[in-house]
């Protein structure tokens, strides 16, 4: 099977429909077809963009009809969290609404989507629903795609927790979405439900030196650094860091933690949400990234996978 494997869309539904035209898809019986491939979106369906609910429709039509897989990014897990309400507290949601803390962060990270839904009570269940039916992974016979990491030994640990198409149980959401006081990795780097969970659709993250912060996209100071994963030669926080060069250049040179160096494995490894700008590129000869920041302004990816065991530059489709 040939597959296109489709960035974060955040509501960019007139970018997901300009890339499938371009990528030889059509408008067939309710939905975007090929004939001869199959599109595999990476996440994010949500938030940010003009068209929240169009851009669900389009994926979830494509899925339905067996043109299109699907993974969980962690925009969809979001969602999930914002309308489950938490079963220690019925009164509260497992995703704050209205705490003085997390509130009005949450609701404003979310407000494209609510826009939409909120005063629609049976859409947003179904759309909701349907979230609940998509894997953290896909491990397909030529090739691997997750949300924002593969970590092999965190897929390996929460597997047994999930059913065999890799989703997420009701039952498990508390775990998946509360983060449980000091949270730490066991000596045997066996992870929390939450770590894993945080980990494939979030990345790695690791505590900045003291002293060291970030501001992120949204105005948000941030003690804590995603890394380079896929990168074997990120081994410092120097060159591990995913900041701005001038924000990596006053970090210093020593090791990151053990834990957060990953090795690739044999399959390519496909995977958005890092909000990557600039010309599209590989981050490997067996890894790219396929998000550019389509939800602000930047294009609409997708990689062209015909079973090459080293992904190649030109396979990059991308419409602004």
């Amino acid at each position: 099977m040939a597959y296109d494997i489709i960035g974060d869309i955040h509501g960019q539904a007139d970018k997901l429909e300009a890339l499938l035209s371009t990528l030889g898809y059509r408008d067939t019986a309710g939905a975007w077809r090929h004939a001869e491939r199959q599109a595999i979106f990476v996440g994010d369906f949500i938030d940010r963009g003009p068209a929240q609910v169009r851009s669900v429709h389009i994926v979830r039509r494509m899925v339905d009809a067996g043109a299109a897989l699907a993974v969980m990014g962690n925009h969809e897990l979001n969602a999930i969290a914002w309308h489950t309400r938490d079963p220690r507290h019925p009164d509260q949601y497992l995703r704050s609404h209205d705490s003085p803390k997390w509130g009005k962060k949450n609701r404003d990270q979310h407000a494209a989507f609510l826009a939409e839904v909120e005063n629609k009570p049976p859409l947003h269940a179904e759309i909701i629903e349907w979230f609940l039916t998509l894997p953290l992974w896909l491990e397909l016979p030529d090739l691997l795609v997750v949300h924002a990491c593969w970590h092999p030994q965190f897929i390996a640990w929460l597997a047994p927790h999930l059913d065999r198409e890799r989703h997420l149980p009701k039952d498990l959401m508390v775990e998946a979405t509360d983060e449980p006081e000091n949270e730490s990795e066991k000596d045997d780097g066996t992870p929390s439900v939450f770590k894993a969970v945080e980990s494939l659709t979030k990345g790695i993250e690791i505590p900045l030196p003291a002293g060291h912060y970030f501001r992120d996209k949204d105005g948000i100071t941030r003690h804590h650094v995603r890394v380079r994963w896929w990168d074997e030669n990120a081994t410092t926080y120097r060159t591990a860091a995913m900041l701005s060069p001038t924000e990596c250049a006053a970090l210093p040179d020593f090791p990151i933690p053990a834990r957060a160096r990953i090795a690739l494995t044999d399959k390519p490894v496909f995977f958005g949400h890092y909000w990557l700008t600039g010309t599209p590129s590989l981050q490997s000869r067996r890894a790219v990234c396929v998000d550019y920041s389509a939800g602000n302004g930047g294009p609409l990816v997708a990689y062209r996978f015909d079973g090459e065991p080293e992904l190649s530059l030109e396979r990059l489709v991308c419409v602004a």
